[in-house]
Formats: structure tokens, C-alpha cells, sequence
């Protein structure tokens, strides 16, 4: 026999469904259901995505209950299971095809490897944007997040501290890399205009540290001294990867508008670096320092032009304004960073920008680098020899 009920009370089953409710919100939800929810967030591509910044981005956005789905472009798998992986080289036309349904691309596929050859570096960096800012409106993307560095803003003794975002890229294409990021910068600018619709956000990072980077800038500190050009006024910023990486997310998300500046809070003068990090300086005038680098690089001792040396004489500090009114901030110091640069490269040795192996570190009058540490050691001590002499008369 079954059991009928009485008649209905609204009043009564409204309390009921009212109960479940709150029973319902104390009980955590099953990760197989969180999984199953829809997420309204957008759907991002993110290139160069099987290492690097890319690899850690991947991973950021794959883990974020605010995006949708992240496509992983490189030409190999990476790591990140969370990612749906294309495997093609970004230069590939057919980038197009697979960027079909997203929202957001953060074009991260860039060569800056100091022992890359200068022409296939730059044919690749330039290409594969070019590439980006075609196919990515061909396929309905009305977003795209490019990142070059804080170094387009160049290094020069009238700099402001610190530099607005807005400040007028002065660098010239005489350092690693800058001629390629340079050349990206007005792609992007040029991209909006050639498709309209297309919004194109760069995001400039100060010194990078973290991830595996390795630039001539983090091979400054694996020097058994730091070079320091007589009367110059550095000024250091460095920006870890993972605030990179938030900067990048905050730009994917549309939570800051305009080109960014990241970096630290601030920035550490010259004696302040030599402090922390224990090492002490070789001072060489301008034209010595400059003429040494530039010859040691065209004779192929050096894989850093003379150029890279005006980022370790003059500050390049930004101030990071868009992000930090966006409600972004740091979560790593510049002392932090610092620190942890230091650790990453301890046992390394770089000599005027060229990294040695062990025998190269250990034995006098080696070959290559070595030979090129002795130029500039044996720079230095005419320099420090005349200085006496004129002491003397």
C-alpha cells in the first residue's frame, strides 16, 4: 500500500528547500562536478607555451577557475596536462586554423638565446609575430598579448626615475635581441590599424629572472667581478617570472587596459647589488670598457654586442603605474629577486659575457672565453698602471 500525503503547504516545503539549500552550501562540492561546471571565462592560446615564461603561463591559466580552456601552441609537447597541445612551428600559416574559437592569444614563441645566430633569430621573431597578428584576426581572436622588455625603453643617462609606460622607446637595435623586440613594438602598433577590432597589448618586463632565463644581463652576476663603467649611474630592476606571469594573466583577462611596464617595486643602485650579492666591481672607463666589448664581439670571443653594456650603466626603471592602479603588485622584491638570481647561477662562470665549462673556469690562458677575460683583465690593469703614473708625476 503506498502512503499518501496531505495536503500541500507551500509555506512549509519553501522552509524545507530553503534547509537543503544551506545543507547543500556546506557541502564541499565534489571536484569531479567543479570540473563539469561550465566557466565562462575566454578561451587562450598561449605560444611557445613547452617552455620558459610559456610553460609557466600555461600551467597559471590551465589552473585558473577564470579561464575557459588554454590551447598550448609549440612545436613540442610540453609538460601542462591541464592544456590542449597543437604542435606546429608559430610561423606556420596554418596557426590560423588553430586558433579557430579563442579569444585571447599571449604570443610568448620568441628567440632571445645570446648563442643564436643574430639573422635566424631575428627571421624567426619576426615572423612568427607576423604571423600571430594575421592569423589571429582571421580567426575571430579580438585579442592578442605580445611581451618584449622594459629594454625598448633603452638605457640612457637622462632616463627618469622611474619611466612611464608611456615614455618614448629610445633604444637602438645595438644590444641582444632589442632590434627584434623594437621591430615587434611596431608590429603591434601597426596591428590594430591594418585590422580593426584587433586589440594588441604589450607587456615590457625589467630585468627577467627565473624559469631558466638566461639573458647577458643574468650573466652579469655569474662574473668573478661585476664591471662597472667608471662614472655611469645603474640603476637595477629585476621582475620574476612569476610576476610575469600574473602581469600577463591580468592582461589576458582584460582587468588593465594599454601597454605595461612590470617590474619590482623600485630599484637597487649599483652599491646596493654589490652588497647583497658579495661581489666586487672592475671599474674601466667608457671608451675602454665599450672599445674591449665591441672588439671581443666582432672577433666572435663574446656573444654580447657592446650594446647590452648600456643596460648595466644607466637606469631603465619602470614604474609598473597601469598594473599597480589595476589593483596588481609584485609579490617578489628586488632584493628577493636578487637572491634568488644568485643562487640560480651559482657555479656558473661567465667571462665578459661568455659562459665557461669547468676546465675553461679553472685553467689560466684557456681558450675562447678565457682569452676574452684576459683582454679585458689585462684592459684594466694598463688602465690601473697609468692611473699610477700619473699619480707618480
Amino acid at each position: 500500500m503506498t502512503e499518501t500525503s496531505g495536503p500541500r503547504d507551500p509555506l512549509r516545503d519553501g522552509r524545507n528547500a530553503l534547509a537543503g539549500a544551506f545543507e547543500a552550501a556546506d557541502t564541499p562540492e565534489p571536484a569531479r562536478e567543479r570540473a563539469a561546471r561550465p566557466v565562462r571565462g575566454p578561451v587562450v592560446a598561449v605560444t611557445g607555451a613547452a617552455s620558459g615564461v610559456g610553460a609557466l603561463l600555461t600551467e597559471r591559466l590551465a589552473a585558473s577557475e577564470e579561464i575557459k580552456r588554454v590551447i598550448a601552441i609549440d612545436e613540442r609537447r610540453g609538460e601542462c596536462e591541464g592544456a590542449e597541445w597543437q604542435i606546429l612551428d608559430v610561423r606556420d600559416p596554418a596557426l590560423a586554423e588553430k586558433l579557430r574559437g579563442v579569444d585571447v592569444v599571449v604570443h610568448l614563441a620568441l628567440d632571445l638565446d645570446l648563442e643564436s645566430d643574430p639573422a635566424a633569430r631575428t627571421a624567426f621573431n619576426v615572423r612568427g609575430t607576423q604571423t600571430v597578428l594575421t592569423a589571429a584576426p582571421a580567426a575571430g581572436v579580438h585579442r592578442v598579448v605580445l611581451c618584449t622588455s622594459a629594454m625598448v625603453y633603452g638605457a640612457l643617462p637622462d632616463n627618469e626615475l622611474p619611466l612611464s609606460e608611456d615614455a618614448e622607446l629610445r633604444a637602438t637595435a645595438e644590444a641582444t635581441g632589442v632590434g627584434d623586440l623594437l621591430e615587434i613594438e611596431r608590429l603591434a602598433k601597426r596591428a590594430p590599424r591594418t585590422h580593426p577590432g584587433l586589440n594588441v597589448t604589450v607587456v615590457r618586463p625589467a630585468v627577467l629572472v627565473g624559469g631558466g632565463t638566461d639573458t647577458a644581463l643574468t650573466r652579469y652576476f655569474e662574473s668573478p667581478r661585476l664591471l662597472v663603467v667608471a662614472d655611469s649611474r645603474p640603476a637595477w630592476q629585476f621582475c620574476h617570472v612569476e610576476d610575469l606571469c600574473a602581469a600577463l594573466e591580468y592582461a589576458v583577462l582584460e582587468r588593465v587596459e594599454g601597454d605595461l611596464a612590470v617590474g619590482c617595486d623600485g630599484w637597487l643602485e649599483q652599491e646596493q647589488v654589490e652588497e647583497l650579492s658579495g661581489i666586487r666591481r672592475m671599474e674601466l672607463p667608457s671608451a675602454v670598457a665599450l672599445g674591449a666589448a665591441a672588439r671581443l664581439h666582432r672577433i666572435g670571443l663574446t656573444p654580447s654586442p657592446a650594446g647590452d653594456l648600456a643596460y648595466t650603466m644607466y637606469p631603465w626603471v619602470v614604474s609598473g603605474s597601469r598594473l599597480h592602479h589595476a589593483g596588481w603588485r609584485p609579490k617578489w622584491t628586488n632584493e628577493e629577486v636578487l637572491g634568488e638570481l644568485l643562487e640560480e647561477v651559482a657555479g656558473r662562470h661567465t667571462l665578459a659575457g661568455r659562459r665557461l665549462g669547468r676546465k675553461d673556469a679553472t685553467v689560466a690562458g684557456a681558450a675562447g672565453a678565457a682569452g676574452a677575460t684576459v683582454a679585458l683583465l689585462g684592459t684594466a690593469a694598463i688602465v690601473r698602471r697609468a692611473r699610477k703614473a700619473r699619480r707618480r708625476i
